[in-house]
């Protein structure tokens, strides 16, 4: 493979430093020519596609969920094809489409060159591959240092999760969708585009990144001890089958709230309420195994 590839990575991530020269070697060994940059602020990441679109077939971002959000932007007005080097915490993206966390095999993905269409999600004016929320997962990712991330790992998410769930209060919204408008009080809104989010926890157990919908899920509790059964069915994407538990699906969702509420997108908080979700269907090409694992 002799394209000319732009290598992002974001030394922040929780593998990007020490990764960062095993990924130049084996791209340039699979005979990609680099271009590459790294930075602590993943915000630059978006001018920096934008800066070399004209000398450039592809671009390779490496970091978590948070660095792939902050490149989206600029890969959806490039429409360069998109490499993904999962060196993040949580790596989400890459679990939904089967991307391994081996930085040699997630390398040799690229170099097979197999391209597959992916929808987004936008919220207001803010893409989101994986889910946008509001609610306890805000209140998750503020606690959650880039340190916590670094030396725990996925364990973070677990020990703040806990943290955060026996201190949530319910708080009213409007769900506006296909028409409907639902009345809710709930401790979290969930909106997904693709199937994982907050560390392999399924939006639905059938949510794809292509089939065109978004999936909405509303958490909707008396006490804070009843969310805790429900974390291991949340793995599998069955949370929504039991009580209390509202599932909603649509193509556009818009949702109200008395007193604007922020929302986080792919990890990072960017906007707030009021909020009206939609679905890009196949907005961006991204490379995935040759045999990818259904999402």
């Amino acid at each position: 493979m002799n394209s000319r590839a732009l290598l992002l990575v974001n030394h922040h991530s929780r593998q990007g430093q020490e990764r960062y020269q095993e990924a130049i070697n084996c791209l340039n060994q699979l005979g990609l020519k680099l271009i590459t940059e790294s930075t602590e602020n993943p915000r630059q990441l978006g001018d920096m596609i934008r800066r070399y679109q004209q000398e450039i077939d592809l671009v390779i971002v490496g970091g978590g969920d948070g660095t792939l959000n902050a490149a989206v932007g600029a890969i959806v007005d490039t429409q360069l094809p998109l490499g993904i080097l999962p060196l993040g915490t949580a790596n989400d993206l890459a679990r939904t489409l089967g991307i391994p966390n081996s930085i040699p095999q997630a390398c040799q993905i690229i170099a097979n060159g197999q391209l597959r269409r992916i929808d987004l999600g936008l919220v207001n004016d803010k893409y989101f591959f994986n889910v946008a929320s509001l609610g306890l997962s805000v209140k998750i990712t503020q606690e959650l240092t880039k340190e916590m991330k670094r030396r725990w790992g996925i364990f973070a998410y677990a020990a703040i999760a806990f943290q955060v769930i026996w201190k949530s209060r319910l708080f009213s919204a409007e769900i506006r969708i296909n028409d409907q408008s639902i009345h809710v009080k709930t401790v979290q809104i969930a909106v997904g585009n693709g199937r994982y989010y907050g560390g392999g926890m399924a939006v639905v157990h059938d949510a794809a990144i292509d089939d065109q919908r978004l999936d909405l899920y509303s958490l909707e509790m008396d006490h804070w001890w009843q969310i805790l059964p429900l974390l291991p069915a949340m793995r599998q994407g069955r949370h929504i089958d039991w009580p209390n538990v509202r599932a909603l699906q649509g193509q556009e969702i818009t949702v109200y709230t008395r007193k604007p509420h922020s929302i986080n997108t792919d990890g990072e908080i960017t906007t707030h309420t009021p909020a009206v979700f939609r679905v890009l269907p196949q907005a961006i090409a991204v490379f995935v195994p040759e045999i990818s694992s259904p999402v």
